[in-house]
């Protein structure tokens, strides 16, 4: 996996969409929301949902981008809050044992 954090900071959305995650970083609950999104019986371990959030946030950008009408704004904002909260949880780099 790349590095997270890079890989974040490279995205370039909307500004409203990444507002919008900001503000919801914190009511995110890892196990309620997790769960959820990922259509999963236990929230899987940070490094998981990461690469699984992040292969799903580029669908949602691409379904935004071609204006598919199965684009759900209120679901990429779960996905990219889900992400940023989620990317929080994994060591950073040199700190691995």
């Amino acid at each position: 996996m790349t590095d997270v954090a890079t890989l974040l900071a490279a995205l370039r959305r909307p500004r409203l969409l990444i507002r919008a995650a900001r503000f919801g970083l914190a009511d995110y609950n890892r196990d309620r929301d997790l769960k959820r999104l990922m259509r999963l019986p236990d929230a899987p371990g940070p490094k998981v949902a990461v690469d699984r959030l992040i292969a799903e946030e580029a669908e949602m950008e691409a379904r935004r981008t071609q204006g598919v009408a199965a684009y759900s704004p209120a679901r990429h904002v779960e996905i990219l809050i889900a992400l940023m909260a989620e990317a929080r949880l994994l060591p950073r780099p040199g700190t691995e044992a």
